[in-house]
């Protein structure tokens, strides 16, 4: 299954570690990453839970693709609402060049409601916001491929804007979401990658049914979205060791179960997995006895 690909989502906040720590844990986390992972992520949020550290997730990416160029770098997700997706296109294709081709841009229509209000970002109807990603990846499209690139949205307008360098290779755009009568539909008619998160098999499978639909209502070919899927990883020896959670689906288990429920996603198409690792001594058990399954 050479084709399998792994990433890591890293680690931005902590409320029992310092900022230190948390840097030095994601450090040691990429310096023990085996073969077969591929990709660095980072989830985009300014502030959880109060006065805990935080890192910021566009500045931060730009230090990892510098720091590691063994790997590719991605957002998952940025909030649609955070930035103006003009700038946010401007930005990615600097990285890309600056990277040697190595940025994803995973983009979601933003939850955190809190967050909005604390930081002064009005917070519309799920509707509007919904509406909103969908203008945002049409002008981050026309700045990566027009000269000038001019949109006039609801939400969103370009007159003349230019994007130069233009980003080559061509970045992926991944759109992370499960909403079945708003997000879907657009992941169909827009992304290049497509995430979902925290459920199992079946659940994915159902949600990828739903997009295989929409696919055939715009005349597209499922088969051109590379479909990813980010979880928990829980991995050890010992039984009671194994992290499980009521609210959200874990890969976890044996390396035997772990490596069975990764060839069952695969099966119905998923290729590139991200983790969220609780600990070193998960990465560990995971990099020696599941990961050589994948090579």
């Amino acid at each position: 299954m050479s084709n399998i690909e792994f990433g890591l989502m890293l680690r931005q906040n902590d409320p029992g570690h310092a900022m230190d720590e948390l840097v030095a844990f994601n450090r040691r986390c990429i310096e023990m990453l085996p073969a077969g992972f591929t990709t660095l992520w980072l989830e985009d949020h300014f502030q959880w839970n109060g006065a805990i550290d935080n890192l910021e997730c566009l500045s931060t990416l730009i230090y990892l693709a510098a720091a590691y160029p063994r790997f590719k770098v991605g957002t998952l997700v940025l909030g649609q609402s955070y930035r103006n997706p003009a700038l946010v296109a401007k930005m990615a294709a600097n990285i890309q060049i600056l990277s040697g081709g190595r940025m994803i841009l995973g983009l979601g229509a933003g939850w955190k409601e809190d967050e909005y209000r604390a930081y002064g970002y009005p917070f519309p109807a799920t509707r509007v916001r919904m509406a909103q990603l969908e203008e945002a990846v049409q002008v981050i499209r026309a700045l990566w491929t027009q000269r000038p690139a001019t949109f006039e949205g609801r939400y969103y307008q370009i007159h003349d804007a230019y994007c130069a360098p233009r980003p080559l290779p061509a970045i992926p755009l991944l759109i992370g979401g499960g909403g079945e009568q708003r997000t879907l539909p657009i992941v169909a008619r827009h992304a290049d990658w497509w995430n979902f998160n925290s459920v199992p098999v079946p659940e994915y499978a159902r949600k990828l049914a739903v997009l295989k639909q929409h696919c055939e209502r715009v005349g597209r070919d499922l088969s051109t979205i590379k479909l990813t899927y980010l979880s928990t990883l829980s991995v050890a020896e010992d039984p009671a060791r194994v992290l499980r959670s009521v609210q959200k689906h874990f890969i976890a288990g044996s390396a035997d179960e772990v490596a069975r429920e990764i060839e069952q996603f695969h099966a119905i198409g998923v290729s590139h997995f991200m983790f969220r690792i609780p600990d070193l001594a998960t990465l560990e058990y995971f990099s020696e006895h599941v990961a050589p399954k994948f090579l």
